[in-house]
């Protein structure tokens, strides 16, 4: 099952749904009821859910939230950073930059690129080649040298 959904500029594009979000999405179209608009998601007055109506409506949730885990409400939470959230486990599970412009719907991988930079991993990866290979991480292994030097000064 995919969807179809209009971004920034009415750029359309069709993304795959995980059987768990399809089956709760089937779950909900069954109970929201017939409605004027094509649209999955409608506000109060039955007409599509804004950009705007989605922001208001996830506050008023993360508030409710923050009531139960009173550390929610230190964080930021906003439609951007559950987008930039998406995009950092579709780029920690597949290892693939270009998986996760098309996902975003970007037009080109250099925007997509700020995505690298905010994942530690990625930092990681990118240190561990280059530093010398004595310096890697790994299990540390002392010397006889070192061994005798810190029995010799206890």
């Amino acid at each position: 099952m995919s969807i179809r959904v209009l971004g920034k500029g009415r750029r359309e594009r069709t993304l795959p749904l995980w059987k768990p979000a399809a089956a709760a999405l089937r779950a909900w179209l069954a109970i929201r009821g017939q409605v004027a608009t094509p649209e999955v998601f409608v506000n109060a007055r039955g007409e599509p859910l804004s950009r705007w109506g989605f922001a208001y409506l996830l506050r008023q949730h993360a508030a409710t939230a923050a009531r139960k885990q009173p550390g929610l409400a230190k964080k930021r939470v906003s439609p951007h950073v559950l987008r930039h959230t998406c995009a950092m486990v579709v780029l920690q599970a597949t290892g693939d930059i270009r998986k996760v412009s098309l996902w975003l719907g970007h037009a080109t991988l250099t925007t997509t690129e700020v995505y690298t930079r905010g994942d530690p991993t990625e930092k990681l990866d990118a240190m561990e080649a280059i530093v010398p290979p004595h310096l890697r991480r790994g299990v540390f292994q002392p010397t006889d040298k070192l061994i005798e030097l810190l029995r010799r000064t206890s």
